[in-house]
């Protein structure tokens, strides 16, 4: 369960939060019947219901990604989207935007190769630029060497950057923000802990230079 209370349909009463229950749930109350035609739980959009004011700028983000006035080919954007969850670990983003891609067309070989694009060869010129720009914002967190940015300008337009920028840290966001709130499948307890050591193990083998 995600880590904030999910809001039940019955307790919503504030417009955007309805529009989106119709949206994505039709009739059923997200929190007693979960589940999305993409196969998550649905519980990303009752947890940001807690305010209202926070799930309205998230869906003004979705449209402005969206919308017909962008200027950045939607399958570089989504490139970008979906490199930011498998940099950052979240699980939920990485793979719903694994789904958008293949929904506009990108194939399954572009598709698997996301996660070590630094060596595939099925990209091409443009797209690893994009990729390689979205790892200096997101793992780098903006370090970008004036050559990689050069190279940008030579190949996209300013407006063009600018959107690559602001989709690309606004999907960074999305991802911390699923992984520490536990929602959708960033539901997962850290992998990362420590594994007990035998029995008969004392923390003063550690200093015991005869051991092998």
């Amino acid at each position: 369960m995600p880590r904030l209370r999910p809001v039940p349909r019955a307790e919503a009463t504030d417009e955007t939060v309805l529009h989106a229950y119709r949206l994505l749930f039709g009739d059923r109350d997200p929190v007693a019947e979960p589940g999305t035609a993409t196969g998550t739980r649905g519980d990303w959009w009752p947890v940001f219901a807690n305010s209202p004011d926070t799930l309205r700028h998230a869906m003004q983000g979705f449209g402005y990604y969206r919308s017909p006035n962008r200027k950045l080919d939607p399958v570089l954007r989504e490139l970008a989207q979906t490199w930011a969850g498998w940099a950052v670990g979240s699980q939920f983003v990485f793979s719903q935007h694994c789904k958008s891609l293949r929904g506009a067309g990108v194939s399954e070989a572009k598709i698997a190769a996301i996660p070590t694009w630094q060596t595939a060869d099925c990209f091409d010129v443009k797209e690893r630029l994009v990729l390689a720009y979205a790892d200096r914002l997101v793992t780098h967190r903006g370090r970008v060497p004036d050559a990689l940015f050069a190279e940008l300008k030579a190949s996209f337009s300013d407006e063009e950057i600018l959107e690559l920028t602001y989709i690309s840290c606004l999907y960074d966001m999305h991802a911390v923000m699923s992984k520490a709130l536990r929602t959708e499948f960033d539901d997962r307890d850290d992998p990362v802990v420590e594994v007990a050591a035998p029995e008969a193990f004392s923390a003063r083998d550690f200093m015991d230079t005869g051991r092998t």
